[in-house]
């Protein structure tokens, strides 16, 4: 499972990607590039080397993930194992889950839509189910 257990070390970006924070090593190097990649509070660079125990910060849309890592391994595997490379701080994912709820409940209002859509509901829906066209 772990191919980097001979190494102490391997490469941010390519860690990112094994660990499924993001579908590809380019999209990896981007976020890191951008900033929205923290080791040890602080930034940077896609080659940085990450060590087991290692605390990275994660910002990936409008979540923020604060994890520890736990294994190294530069084999992109299934979900199952890639959960095992790191784990997430409490703090981090009960304010994920509760920015979650909020935008759920944002999207809709108070409460989810009951009955049918109004006509400016109708039309958001052809908006953007021809925006794909």
């Amino acid at each position: 499972m772990v191919a980097g257990d001979s190494e102490n070390r391997i490469r941010l970006d390519k860690w990112l990607w094994a660990a499924r924070f993001f579908k590809t090593r380019s999209l990896a190097v981007a976020a890191v590039a951008g900033g929205k990649v923290h080791a040890g509070g602080q930034r940077v660079k896609p080659a940085h080397a990450v060590r087991m125990g290692e605390v990275l910060s994660i910002q990936r849309g409008p979540d923020q993930y604060i994890v520890t890592v736990k294994a190294l391994s530069d084999r992109r595997g299934p979900a199952k194992e890639a959960v095992l490379l790191y784990e997430e701080s409490v703090e981090s994912r009960q304010s994920r889950e509760a920015l979650g709820e909020q935008r759920r409940l944002s999207q809709f209002g108070s409460s989810p839509p009951t009955g049918r859509p109004t006509k400016q509901d109708r039309r958001r829906i052809v908006r953007f189910t021809q925006r794909g066209e």
